[in-house]
């Protein structure tokens, strides 16, 4: 699977996933734009990485739940890279230990904001230069397997990944006649940063081996294979689709 020369913006791409896409994208022929929020030193490893693989990378410091931030961001990228192609909504942050009734509200905008509406931000900019040029391009969305199961003291993290479904079947029906294909990758428990503290607590590991039918961890660079066969000539004729990739977790949920 070749991406011959596109141009990729990759948000959270600084580290777990988001900077495994950007390294296999980069191997496939793509240059990268890579957003990060905190962490600028991952965000120089993945410009490493991606330069490594013989690509252009630009670095860029931005919120995706700041629409004043996204703008600028994709401007930017826009003027050192050039019209982009491809459009990976990764950021996100996680949500948990408070029910419902005792939501904090700035807990529950914030976790909306950047893992709900930074996608609808992004998107919104992303088809607004495709446009621009002429149509064509490639959405993929990282949400998680929570957006299929219940999610008891983090229902805001829940309903942001159920909504990112919701908005890959709706955008991908308003973006056919421009041929701009909107896919979904839901992950389960994969070994990234933001996950590493559960698989290093002996019990928490344990119980999550015994819940998922793989009995192990996914990779990022399973989810990066995913990503970058949405991205390619070789996913043109999937839109709109929601892709699970949790070694069975959800269809053990049930009986777990």
């Amino acid at each position: 699977m070749k991406l011959g020369g596109n141009r990729a913006l990759i948000t959270g791409a600084d580290s777990g996933i988001g900077q495994a896409i950007a390294v296999a994208f980069a191997e496939a022929g793509a240059d990268v734009a890579i957003v990060y929020h905190t962490d600028a030193d991952g965000a120089a490893e993945t410009r490493r990485r991606v330069e490594a693989a013989g690509r252009r990378a630009h670095v860029m410091q931005g919120d995706v739940g700041d629409p004043a931030s996204v703008e600028a961001f994709f401007a930017q990228a826009l003027d050192r890279l050039g019209p982009l192609d491809l459009l990976v909504n990764n950021a996100g942050i996680g949500s948990g230990g408070a029910e419902v009734a005792e939501l904090k509200d700035e807990d529950l905008e914030r976790v909306l904001r950047v893992n709900l509406m930074g996608p609808v931000f992004c998107c919104r900019a992303f088809v607004r230069l495709r446009r621009q040029h002429g149509g064509r391009g490639r959405i993929v969305t990282i949400s998680s397997v929570a957006q299929h199961l219940p999610t008891p003291s983090s229902a805001p993290y829940g309903m942001a990944k159920a909504g990112l479904g919701s908005l890959t079947r709706s955008l991908s029906r308003e973006l056919a006649e421009d041929k701009i294909n909107v896919n979904n990758i839901a992950p389960g428990l994969i070994q990234t940063p933001m996950t590493q503290g559960r698989l290093d607590d002996p019990d928490k590991r344990r119980q999550s081996m015994e819940r998922i039918p793989w009995h192990r961890a996914g990779q990022p660079e399973e989810i990066a294979r995913l990503a970058l066969f949405l991205a390619s000539e070789a996913g043109d004729y999937v839109t709109g689709q929601t892709w699970t990739i949790d070694g069975g977790l959800s269809m053990q949920w049930g009986g777990a």
